[in-house]
């Protein structure tokens, strides 16, 4: 299908450059942007030291003692670095990326995540995996382009980056994510710098993918339209299964538009929950991820993992010439966790959308195994969902999404995860038994009426729709005894993530209370 992106109109040649810091594999998209000319997506594809190009690599690092990086990405794979680690007693960071994730998020996580290498931060360790990607990708621009030398020389102060994250991430993560990209060197720490980075959830990301890259074949893109246009109201279910982490994004084509404008119509969800399923054994952990994970399809057919040579045999624990055996009725419980979360998370975005789910689009590098899908479609057909998937590219789809998520910004409207608010004070009501509950705090205001403080007065409910250019105001009023301080008030907003529909009380769920999200800064202007 003719792709709809207009050809680019600026006076000058610009990079786009986008990250994908996966849990366990990341990968590197990018798109170079020529005056008149359609820009077009493109994804790294060789890393330096890769045997054989590949567009995901592991998120992996390893610092030596001094807590230098000494090894990332591809790099941690080339032979013979298991020899050099165990002799200098290097330390290997893997699933970092989750030591990141806010507070209280997946509090029934049963397995804890490795620990960060000794004085390092999340946020270093982040900005070292960053600075080894943006160098791969300028080694990769101008080995690939004729003039990469060239372009990258003219945009090296102006380049944008787009950084995917989880859905479930806040404006904290973002924050830490930015501060990341400053320390890697990528921006300037500057308010122009800062303006460099944008950010887009991975669900989002899947969505534009969905749309302009890997499902831009002709039938399933009649599918989307049918899905969401012809038929009326109906919606569509992005499904990102990565390594470590799921995400779930419901969206539904928007009122009046003509086919390429979305909006969310259900609170994206996000999992930790993957397809990780041997925790210790390197070597048989790589080969299971890229070969026998993807090709299982059968409790009935033995699983064969290949880790060494053909003298490596021992018929006990069922290997034989450098094969371990599983049986199909083990490998298919390593799966059961992550389906199972999955289908229910399916369940559970359907029941709370704002329109009709009918289709489930599965991305992501778990999407590739056949057992994954053929499971997800035994159990979601029978529901009335049709499941779908790209036929290749699974595992670009949030690195190519969010350079498209840049370029052509399909979303217009999105849902509140939580709802926020300010906790203010509210006048005493004698007959409202939630007022006498709380009278032991009544106290008299400075205009002498009884008042009760902790009250938490929402200004943006959780599961609203929010376009792009909507504001949500409330109004209030504060006394004082001096009009001098009143020249400056600071305000904290509060957002509540517990599971009350509207709380009104800070104290109204013992289990999860609001809690402060930003600040605000009123002051007297002259």
């Amino acid at each position: 299908m003719t792709s709809t992106r207009s050809a680019y109109k600026g006076p000058t040649q610009r990079l786009i450059l986008a990250f994908d810091v996966g849990t366990t594999f990341s990968g590197i998209s990018y798109s170079i942007l020529d005056p008149g000319q359609v820009p077009e997506i493109r994804s790294v594809m060789r890393y330096p030291t890769q045997g054989v190009g590949d567009a995901k690599i592991p998120t992996v690092i390893y610092y030596d003692a001094q807590g230098t990086a000494r090894a990332a990405g591809a790099e941690a794979m080339r032979e013979g670095l298991y020899e050099l680690v165990e002799d200098e007693g290097w330390t290997k960071a893997e699933w970092f990326k989750l030591h990141m994730r806010p507070a209280g998020m997946d509090e029934d996580a049963t397995y804890p995540l490795p620990p960060l290498p000794a004085g390092k931060s999340v946020v270093e360790v982040f900005a070292d995996f960053m600075r080894y990607l943006f160098n791969c990708a300028k080694e990769y621009i101008v080995d690939a382009h004729p003039s990469g030398k060239d372009l990258l020389s003219s945009v090296e102060n102006k380049i944008e980056f787009v950084l995917a994250h989880p859905n479930g991430w806040e404006g904290a993560q973002q924050e830490q994510m930015r501060k990341a990209a400053v320390l890697a060197g990528l921006i300037p720490e500057t308010p122009e710098g800062h303006a460099r980075v944008q950010f887009v959830t991975e669900g989002e990301a899947s969505l534009h993918f969905c749309m302009q890259s890997g499902l831009t074949m002709e039938p399933l893109k009649a599918r989307i339209a049918f899905c969401c246009g012809r038929r009326e109201g109906e919606g569509v279910l992005i499904v990102d299964a990565g390594g470590g982490t799921i995400d779930l994004s419901g969206y539904g084509q928007r009122a009046g538009s003509k086919g390429h404008e979305f909006e969310e119509i259900s609170a994206p969800k996000y999992l930790l929950r993957g397809s990780r399923f041997i925790e210790d054994i390197d070597v048989i952990t790589q080969h299971f991820d890229k070969n026998s994970k993807l090709t299982f399809r059968s409790i009935d057919e033995p699983c064969f993992i290949k880790f060494g040579g053909v003298r490596d045999r021992d018929l006990s624990l069922g290997i034989r010439s450098g094969q371990l055996r599983l049986n199909g009725s083990d490998v298919a419980n390593f799966f059961e966790p992550s389906v199972t979360c999955i289908i229910q998370a399916i369940k559970y975005q359907r029941e709370n959308a704002r329109q009709p789910i009918t289709f489930v689009f599965l991305v992501g590098g778990f999407a590739a195994s056949e057992w994954l899908f053929s499971k997800l479609k035994t159990t979601l057909e029978p529901l009335g969902l049709q499941l779908c998937r790209p036929n290749t590219g699974v595992n670009k789809a949030v690195a190519e999404g969010a350079v498209s998520f840049y370029l052509d910004h399909f979303v217009a409207a999105r849902v509140a995860k939580y709802s926020y608010g300010v906790e203010c004070t509210v006048l005493y009501e004698e007959y409202n038994r939630e007022h006498r509950a709380r009278s032991s705090r009544i106290y008299t205001s400075l205009s002498g009426l009884q008042r009760l403080p902790g009250y938490f007065d929402i200004i943006l409910r959780k599961d609203v729709r929010v376009s792009e250019t909507e504001e949500f105001r409330r109004s209030y009023a504060i006394t004082a005894r001096n009009m001098g301080t009143l020249r400056r008030v600071e305000e904290s907003i509060m957002c509540y993530r517990g599971t009350l529909t509207i709380p009104q009380w800070t104290d109204e769920d013992s289990r999860r209370s609001p809690e402060f999200y930003c600040k605000v800064d009123i002051h007297e202007t002259m």
